[in-house]
């Protein structure tokens, strides 16, 4: 079908964060798309100069109450690296667990809340009811269960109180990780009905894509080299040298490019990349969706996240159930001058982080590369790519399918923006920075 489509939307519902949507159609050939982050200027890179570094994890946590520990764990990895402070066994074993409670109640909000009523055709979780309604109940749990091992071993569910650079100020008691243990097996039959749940699903936009994110032998979210499915392969302190920063003059986010081109991170890219190292109890149980991997498909991206949720609940468990933690004070934290790298998976991809530190333990700069923000471009594309398909539907439901698209993402706009809103002239275009 031949015909004009200006399609606008105002804040794309049912992710964490605002984005508009501004596509241009004329004679059927989509002419221009804009993927546009709305949130307020965060102005990240600017405020953590001047600040301790040794209180900075406290403070960058507040970026968003989604990813909180994400930021508060990379920014404490970057701080160590740069001050050369070595975790003991027990706090890396503290630190996996605490991304193990991100990993289960981030993606449990958004599998349950935002995706699952796009596949029974709802506007909300809350119309579910009859036999849907078990889903709410269903979110809630896991959701509980990712929060309780994150009070446990950060301190709180969102804004980590007791862990700061080399360590944690408490640890874990044998009743805390009893109780945790069993309320994280509670949950675990919930989620395998929500694996095959969108193991079903039929949503489906593929185009051959360059996954990157960090590899390693357990699938653990803190350790490893970064891979992508082009074949590179690189430490995690040559980040800068393959990554390009673009500027897109309509969005409050700068995105980013690989080695020249578009990328994804996210569930998706590792499980593409780092499949087989999953926990084993979670092979056995989901081995008939794991063949799907790797996937092209935008959409299983959810699936990814699924699978992710139980492995996090079976690795979190083995270590809750292995790990006599006894109390160990943090080590004293003396300022000095240096430069680090934290390198983390958050629930929506790869976060870097790089500080520069003076010699009084103030930050003197900071670059901050945010998961949604290297996302940026490759959805934009995918959104001018997939359209066509769509493009005889009413308006209302090419919106629809628009929107969900974009939610296979699982965007965290909140994180991801932080530019400076400028009245740009010239072309418009994206302009690209490279180092």
């Amino acid at each position: 079908m031949h015909r004009d489509l200006d399609i606008h939307i105002d804040g794309v519902s049912k992710i964490e964060g605002h984005v508009d949507l501004n596509v241009t159609v004329r004679d059927g050939k989509v002419e221009d798309v804009k993927l546009a982050i709305s949130e307020n200027k965060r102005f990240f890179h600017q405020a953590i100069r001047g600040k301790s570094a040794a209180l900075l994890p406290q403070m960058v946590s507040r970026i968003c109450g989604t990813c909180s520990v994400a930021h508060l764990t990379a920014c404490a990895e970057a701080v160590e690296h740069a001050w050369g402070i070595q975790l003991s066994e027990q706090s890396l074993i503290q630190r996996n667990l605490g991304m193990y409670g991100l990993m289960v109640r981030d993606h449990a909000m958004h599998l349950y809340i935002f995706t699952l009523p796009d596949l029974y055709g709802k506007d909300s979780i809350l119309e579910f009811d009859g036999k849907l309604e078990r889903f709410v109940h269903d979110s809630f749990a896991v959701k509980a269960a990712g929060n309780l091992l994150s009070r446990i071993t950060v301190g709180r569910a969102v804004h980590g109180t007791i862990a700061q650079p080399g360590g944690y100020m408490k640890q874990p008691t044998a009743e805390e990780c009893k109780n945790s243990a069993q309320e994280l097996k509670a949950v675990r039959e919930r989620v395998l009905d929500l694996i095959g749940v969108l193991g079903a699903c039929d949503f489906r936009f593929e185009r051959k894509s360059n996954f990157v994110g960090i590899v390693n032998d357990d699938y653990n979210f803190l350790t490893g080299h970064i891979h992508s499915t082009a074949g590179v392969c690189f430490d995690e302190t040559h980040y800068w040298e393959h990554l390009n920063r673009v500027v897109i003059p309509y969005s409050q986010a700068t995105a980013f490019e690989f080695e020249g081109r578009e990328y994804m991170v996210g569930a998706l890219a590792r499980m593409n990349l780092n499949r087989d190292s999953l926990h084993k109890d979670t092979r056995r149980d989901v081995g008939e969706y794991l063949k799907r991997f790797p996937s092209m498909n935008i959409f299983d991206n959810n699936l990814a996240q699924a699978i992710e949720t139980l492995h996090s609940i079976d690795a979190a468990v083995e270590l809750l159930e292995s790990t006599d933690f006894k109390q160990e004070k943090p080590p004293s934290l003396e300022p000095k001058a240096g430069e680090g790298v934290g390198v983390i998976e958050a629930p929506r991809g790869t976060l870097y982080y790089m500080l520069s530190i003076n010699a009084d333990g103030t930050v003197r700069w900071g670059n901050l590369v945010i998961p949604s923000a290297q996302n940026q471009i490759k959805l934009a594309n995918d959104i001018r790519l997939f359209l066509p398909s769509v493009m005889d539907l009413p308006d209302d439901k090419i919106r629809f399918e628009l929107e969900k698209m974009v939610r296979a993402y699982d965007p965290c706009m909140s994180c991801a923006s932080h530019f400076l809103k400028l009245k740009w002239k010239g072309d418009g275009k994206p302009h690209i920075h490279r180092h």
